[in-house]
Order: structure tokens, then C-alpha cells, then sequence
């Protein structure tokens, strides 16, 4: 019998419902997690009792009705949240998204029945081990995404399954089983039922999967239904030297290159995106798209709005995919103007889109740009470590000290600091304050 490591205080909520004379299993995720060696986010409970009973059950503890009307019962038993969900058979989804009622059950196998995947359709007690009446165990151990029971019903039951078989896919390495695949291509036009912030939510997790590059892959169709935006990069070639792959091939060996944050996968999701608005040929028959990065960023940015993306996100990725083309130098100066420009968050991390960028490209292309751009990266680090000036506010004086020495308050003051800052950049004025002084008193 298969056994798991349950947290004490699930341990403990598990056997206060079994000593009421209820039946108790923690379910779905977190049994799917524990068994891949996966620390769970959170577990979940399912049981026989009525939400009023479960609520009896857990009086001396604090509860929250989270979904009192799908029998869902959130007790915080010892600081742990636990949601503690009756058993339940779901009525009909005329919405694609919801089911318009549920009726309470007794029975474990009917609520297993209604979940989405067989591998979160598994069940555990400690004294029962694993309850798997869909064949969850040996999907999980063959590494296969399948549908519990019909995958056109479950898919058109709930739309924002098909974005979570991407997810899943891609997140835990495992192959979308052929049936459920095919309904998920069939099926596709279903997701414009799903909110924007349940779609951003699944792409993100999508994209930071470690197998995220076959599912883009495989699924193209599906996530051009996620994201209409994508669609003009299908099947746009690039006939030039320093590519190989369309389009979109190259923007997705660039997802898969770059570590994988969102942040970094979003930006370069959509770094040319805007390709397909400034193509053109040249009469030697080579493909340009001049002017594809403030297109691209223009982009993104309206799409990532459209999603519900926060603003800090949004600003990220427009100034990366905006300065993604910008030829890069290893002087200190220039890397000083690079931190000045891109602030020392955004810099390193313009660097690793560049690398990213140089993986999608043509293999003869890529070993001396991408040993140039890691020394690069190594000697942005270092003047970060070494708290280089970069910008006004690191000067060792201030708009303060100009005024003490003549300067009149407004723009002059400004404008001198900018100039004092280009200077130390360059290297022809060291920061400090007795040499800033005497050039701020010669410009004056």
C-alpha cells in the first residue's frame, strides 16, 4: 500500500471527520504532487459530510465559507488552510465554464467522477492508501494527460480545462494522451468562454513549465485561441543569414532558452511580435523587419493590459521587448549608459533576452555572440556589486550642493546634474565631491 506524508494538521482534520462517522480523503493535487515527490501548494479534503457538519466538526477552529454553495468549507486547522469539500455530483454547464447546480453525494467514486484529469482524480486516507477508481496511478507513472471519462464532455463542460491540459503538460513534462488531444485541438474555440485572468494565470504556469517549448509546439493552434496576437507569426518565414525557423519557431526555441520566470517568458513570448507588420524582401531575396521592436512592445503591451496583467509586468516586458535589438558594448561606459537606461533590475536581464534571442537563431550564428554577451553579463554584475555611478542619484552630490555654490533653482540645476553624471560616465570625472564641485563651478 502506497503511503504519503501528510502534515500534521491535515493528519489531525482527517481523523476528527473519521471520529465524527464521516468518511475523510485528501484528493486531487496534492496526492498527485505528493506522489511525483512534489511538495504540495495545498491540500484539499473531500468528504461525505454536509458543509453545516463539517462546520460542527471544526467549531473550536476558525472556518470561512469560501464556496458554502459547492460545499466548500475552508478550515484553518492550526494556521493551515484546508478546504474541506462534501462529495458532489455537478448538473449541467450551459455556461461552458460552470455547472449550473450541484447536488451533494455519498459516494467517493461519483465526486472522483467529475474531475477534470485521471492524475487529479486520485484520493488518499492513510489506512486506505490511494483511491484510484480512473487509472490515475498509471497515468501518472506513465506520463500521460487523460480525460476522466469523455474528453469532448469534460471539455465542454468546463472550457478552462483545455488551458490547464496545456498547463499540466507542460509544467510536469507529460504527454497529452491522443484522444483527449484531438478534442483539445476540436475543441479550442471554447477557451473565448474563459476569463482573461483565468487565461493569464494558465499561461504563465504554461510558459515556466520545463516542457513548455513541445506543448507551444504541438498546441500552436490552441494558444493562437489564447492569444489572437500570435497568429500572424504562424508559418512567417525568415530568409536571411542569421535565421533558420519561422517566426514563431524561433520565438518559441527563445521561450525555452530563457530562464524561466514570466517576466522573461512573456517578454520573449512576444519580442517579435511585430514582425509580420514590417516585413519586407530585398531584392536579394532576404527577408528585414526593420523597426519590429517598438511594434512588438506596442503589442505586448495592449495584449498583456487585455489579460489583466499587473502594471509593473506591463512596463517590464514593453521596455525589454523595446530595447531587445540594441546593439550591446563591454565598455564600462557603455555598460554604465546600459544600467542608466535600463536601471541594474532590467539590464541583466535585457542581456539574458539577447542570449535567448541568439539561441533561436541560425547555429552558426550563435557561439561568439553568446561567449561575448556572458562576459558582458559578468562585467555588468560587477560594476552593479562595485555600486557604479549610472544615474544622478549616485553622484556624490546633490542639487543641493549646485545651489550652495551659485547655481539658481529650476532646470539649470537639473541639466547640470545630467551633465555632471555624463562626465563620470566617461570617465573624465571621478565621483567625487571636491571634482564634481570644481567642473559644476566651470560650467556655471
Amino acid at each position: 500500500m502506497i503511503q504519503m506524508n501528510l502534515p500534521n494538521p491535515v493528519m489531525h482534520a482527517l481523523q476528527r471527520l473519521n471520529e465524527a462517522g464521516f468518511e475523510a480523503y485528501v484528493v486531487g493535487g496534492c496526492v498527485r504532487d505528493s506522489l511525483l515527490g512534489k511538495e504540495p501548494e495545498d491540500w484539499d479534503i473531500t468528504t461525505n459530510a454536509l458543509p453545516t457538519q463539517t462546520k460542527a466538526v471544526f467549531a473550536d477552529q476558525r472556518t470561512i465559507e469560501t464556496g458554502i454553495s459547492h460545499g466548500t468549507v475552508t478550515v484553518l486547522y492550526d494556521g493551515m488552510p484546508l478546504e474541506i469539500t462534501t462529495y458532489r455530483i455537478d448538473g449541467e454547464y450551459t455556461d461552458g465554464r460552470r455547472p449550473d447546480s450541484i447536488t451533494f453525494s455519498t459516494s467517493l467514486r461519483e465526486d472522483l467522477r467529475r474531475r477534470d484529469f485521471t492524475i487529479n482524480a486520485l484520493a488518499y486516507h492513510p489506512k486506505e492508501g490511494v483511491i484510484d477508481h480512473f487509472s490515475g496511478l498509471a497515468d501518472l507513472d506513465a506520463g500521460h494527460i487523460c480525460c476522466v471519462g469523455d474528453p469532448h464532455l469534460r471539455f465542454t463542460e468546463d472550457a478552462l480545462r483545455i488551458a490547464r491540459a496545456l498547463r499540466f503538460s507542460a509544467a510536469l513534462g507529460f504527454k497529452i494522451e491522443k484522444v483527449t488531444a484531438t478534442a483539445i485541438h476540436k475543441l479550442a474555440p471554447l477557451l473565448r468562454k474563459v476569463s482573461v485572468e483565468r487565461i493569464s494565470t494558465e499561461l504563465k504556469k504554461l510558459l515556466c513549465g520545463k516542457d513548455a517549448r513541445r506543448v507551444l509546439l504541438e498546441f500552436s493552434d490552441v494558444l493562437t485561441v489564447m492569444l489572437p496576437e500570435l497568429q500572424p507569426m504562424m508559418g512567417l518565414q525568415q530568409e536571411n543569414p542569421y535565421h533558420h525557423l519561422s517566426v514563431y519557431e524561433h520565438t518559441v526555441e527563445t521561450v525555452a532558452a530563457v530562464p524561466a520566470t514570466p517576466l522573461l517568458r512573456l517578454t520573449m513570448l512576444f519580442h517579435d511580435v511585430g514582425k509580420p507588420n514590417c516585413y519586407t524582401r530585398d531584392l536579394q531575396g532576404f527577408d528585414h523587419f526593420r523597426g519590429h521592436p517598438p511594434i512588438s512592445a506596442a503589442i505586448a503591451e495592449q495584449t498583456l493590459e487585455r489579460l489583466h496583467f499587473d502594471r509593473q509586468t506591463i512596463h517590464h516586458v514593453k521596455k525589454l521587448i523595446l530595447h531587445h535589438d540594441d546593439t550591446l558594448s563591454i565598455t564600462d561606459k557603455a555598460l554604465k549608459q546600459l544600467l542608466n537606461r535600463m536601471g541594474p533590475e532590467l539590464a541583466p536581464l535585457l542581456v539574458e533576452v539577447q542570449k535567448a534571442d541568439v539561441w533561436g537563431q541560425h547555429p552558426d550564428k550563435r557561439d561568439e555572440r553568446l561567449i561575448f554577451l556572458d562576459s558582458l553579463k559578468a562585467r555588468l554584475s560587477e560594476l552593479i556589486e562595485q555600486n557604479a555611478c549610472y544615474s544622478v542619484k549616485g553622484l556624490a552630490i546633490t542639487g543641493e550642493d549646485l545651489l550652495k555654490i551659485g547655481y539658481s533653482a529650476g532646470p539649470k540645476v537639473g541639466n547640470a546634474l545630467q551633465s555632471l553624471l555624463d562626465a563620470v560616465i566617461d570617465g573624465s570625472c571621478p565621483n567625487e565631491p571636491n571634482s564634481l564641485l570644481k567642473l559644476a563651478k566651470e560650467m556655471l
